[in-house]
């Protein structure tokens, strides 16, 4: 167990947002804070995800997804939704320390339209999640 504050970025399927997250807080925040993401269920890891991640320059292939564990929960420093339904379905957070934050973004596992649409989506989304981290990174908390 790490001494450094843990972010445990939740989503619904731990496939594709919140695995965004997780792979840029460890890469530009891993000296300063414990990294993990979950789901309300493990819907694996998106292809796609790993992909844009990879041409940005991060590595996620070796993330898998994982379903909510109630004891990284409320050992957590920030719980961190990301999209909606996490935000609404999220366990009960027994640790009054905890802080929790919801950073809504789109699925872009639901976008449609031909590859390169459903990967302009991917792009965009996978932009959003570095702002926010970085934005996250630069806050006083």
């Amino acid at each position: 167990m790490s001494n450094k504050p843990l972010v445990y970025f939740l989503c619904t399927g731990n496939s594709c947002r919140s695995q965004i997250a997780d792979g840029f807080l460890k890469a530009l925040g891993g000296d300063k804070y414990e990294v993990k993401s979950a789901g309300l269920e493990a819907h694996g890891l998106n292809p796609r995800a790993v992909q844009v991640m990879r041409e940005a320059g991060f590595d996620i292939s070796s993330h898998h997804s994982d379903i909510i564990d109630p004891e990284v929960l409320n050992r957590a420093s920030y719980v961190v939704t990301l999209c909606g339904h996490a935000d609404e379905h999220c366990p009960v957070i027994m640790n009054p320390d905890v802080v929790k934050w919801h950073w809504g973004f789109d699925d872009p596992a639901k976008a449609t339209g031909t590859e390169e649409e459903i990967m302009a989506q991917f792009r965009h989304v996978r932009d959003c999640i570095k702002a926010r981290i970085e934005k996250f990174l630069n806050e006083d908390h």
